[in-house]
């Protein structure tokens, strides 16, 4: 099958905003303070917990005259017994603070899934607050999510030298070599960067068993890991295509570790589309549930301490699944595709790829044994998760 290319009709997107995100990334990945400017004119500095310096906390108090707090996933909260744990608990942040500021050692003893403080051992004074989407402390969490880092950071306000006086976001941030990047933006990044996709690259490679093989590379504006269509056979648009989403697992794809059944699934679906004739596996980049691989082999730390998947996950501050399915619904829209044959358990990916607008007429049930290794994986998934099995 070779996609033809059709006329992109879609909105335009902000570049700019799109670069800012992407920048303030790999600083906090290096351990920088970045600046962040919020809808009501406030502007902020944050930094990582988990590449935060020891002086961080004292240069931020420094910089912008305020005072440094916490800021951690609702998940993480209720884990410390910060925060309710209730059936209706939605995604969302928390800033946690006390007098005069947390220090650097108290951040992360917060924040790190190998600590876990009880009430005996909290900080003296700390109160937590449920935070709006639009603030610098959701944005700082989400940026830490998206660049693969432990999702905590250090946050304080600027206080204007002039009391009362408006800030130029701007201007306060290049007077300290600071990137600038605005919470909205930050709010907005995984669709604008799922509309920048563009198929960049695609050859024919014959597979064991599935020798009728062609691979179609997709990469997205903000320089991040190419997705991948994997499609065999050639599949007719006109009718519903047998597809299977598989987020990447190093572990299980390449290496054959027997903790999950990722690789069976894998290679079980290459094998099932060939028999059938045609069909797409889509290969997501979106290691560990979305949690990022370095993120996973902390997860897997915490379960052999007797935590489940899905715990384990909670403990880090992320959801259970991190994933989106935006990616897969556009390169599918791409390769002229609108409705599949879904082979899946998970009724997760049934619900969000047909809010992404794809027909879904048909799941398709991809169940493997389990090896003795993976038993309580494959129980959790089905007991926690709602797999279908």
């Amino acid at each position: 099958m070779h996609a033809e290319r059709r006329p992109d009709t879609r909105p335009l997107i902000d570049e700019a905003a799109v670069r800012a995100v992407d920048r303030a990334l790999a600083a906090l990945r290096r351990g920088e303070v970045i600046a962040i400017e919020t809808a009501d004119g406030t502007v902020g500095a944050a930094v990582s917990v988990e590449s935060v310096p020891l002086d961080a906390v004292e240069r931020l108090k420094a910089l912008t005259g305020g005072v440094p707090t916490l800021a951690v996933t609702r998940r993480r909260a209720i884990v410390l017994g910060l925060a309710a744990d209730t059936d209706d608990t939605a995604p969302g942040v928390v800033a946690l603070g006390c007098a005069g500021g947390l220090s650097a050692d108290q951040a992360h003893a917060l924040a790190d899934p190998e600590h876990r403080p009880d009430n005996a051992t909290l900080p003296h004074g700390l109160t937590a607050a449920v935070m709006p989407v639009d603030t610098r402390e959701a944005a700082a969490v989400d940026l830490a999510r998206l660049a693969r880092l432990l999702p905590a950071a250090i946050t304080a306000q600027v206080v204007p030298e002039d009391d009362g006086a408006a800030l130029d976001a701007a201007a306060w941030a290049a007077e300290h070599d600071l990137l600038l990047v605005r919470a909205r933006d930050v709010a907005d990044y995984r669709v604008h960067v799922v509309r920048t996709l563009r198929r960049v690259a695609d050859a024919r490679v014959p597979l064991s068993g599935a020798e009728n093989t062609r691979i179609y590379a997709f990469r997205p504006a903000d320089g991040g890991p190419e997705h991948l269509a994997i499609v065999i056979g050639d599949p007719d648009p006109e009718q519903p295509v047998l597809a299977r989403l598989h987020s990447e697992c190093f572990t299980g794809d390449l290496l054959g570790s027997l903790r999950c059944d990722c690789g069976d699934q894998l290679r079980g679906a290459i094998a099932e589309i060939a028999r059938q004739g045609s069909g797409v596996l889509l290969y997501l980049a979106q290691e560990g549930r979305g949690i990022g691989l370095v993120n996973k082999l902390r997860a897997y730390r915490i379960q052999d301490q007797g935590f489940d998947t899905v715990d384990a996950n909670e403990i880090l501050g992320f959801e259970a699944d991190e994933r989106v399915y935006l990616p897969a619904a556009e390169m599918l829209r791409q390769l002229g595709f609108s409705a599949v044959r879904l082979m899946t358990n998970n009724p997760e990916k049934l619900r969000q790829l047909t809010r992404c607008g794809i027909a879904v007429v048909e799941r398709v049930a991809h169940i493997f044994p389990a090896n003795g290794h993976n038993e309580g994986y494959l129980r959790t998934k089905a007991e926690r998760s709602g797999h279908m099995f």
